[in-house]
């Protein structure tokens, strides 16, 4: 069986809730989740599906100095995974409200960097349903992994996980 690695941060908010929910939705004793402050791309690699998670950050967030997050602090990690033979798949947590021109951008930021390596990436989301101006985590018209928006469409966040982990279970495990 496949083995699924999910990481994400920050910690204590909704990106560490949702990550939960993802873990708890595959229902699979495969599934190990991880904060992403605590980890490292020999970790990363030792996946064959790797879910990762973030929240609403803006480009200079990821190229600061100044590290804000654990993200920031990982970065320099996703040289060192290996994308062969894994797959990909990310989710974002944000505001559409008050971050509607750069809504899950972070999802899309970190996606690029993979991609760029030759990642294959699973779990793309139409965008139809979701309610922003712009995002980077847009690519061929589709965000490039699940959106999620627990400030303003709480109750949207259980149906839209559960629809995308059985996405993920149909095509890859």
């Amino acid at each position: 069986m496949r083995k699924i690695g999910i990481f994400y941060g920050p910690i204590g908010g909704t990106t560490e809730k949702v990550a939960k929910q993802i873990k708890e939705t595959f229902g699979n004793a495969n599934v190990d989740i991880y904060p992403i402050r605590d980890s490292t791309a020999a970790m990363v690699n030792l996946y064959d599906i790797v879910i990762f998670g973030c929240s609403t950050l803006g480009s200079e967030t990821w190229d600061g100095e100044q590290a804000k997050n654990g993200w920031n602090n990982f970065r320099p990690e996703i040289e060192k995974i290996d994308v062969n033979g894994k797959v990909f798949a990310f989710f974002g947590t944000g505001d559409h409200i008050t971050y509607a021109r750069n809504f899950v951008d972070a999802m899309g930021i970190l996606a690029k960097m993979l991609i760029a390596k030759g990642a294959q990436v699973a779990g793309k989301c139409n965008t139809e349903d979701y309610e922003f101006i712009e995002s980077e985590a847009v690519i061929d018209g589709k965000f490039i992994g699940l959106p999620i928006d627990n400030d303003f469409e709480s109750e949207k966040t259980k149906t839209r996980i559960e629809n995308w982990v059985k996405e993920l279970k149909s095509k890859l495990l």
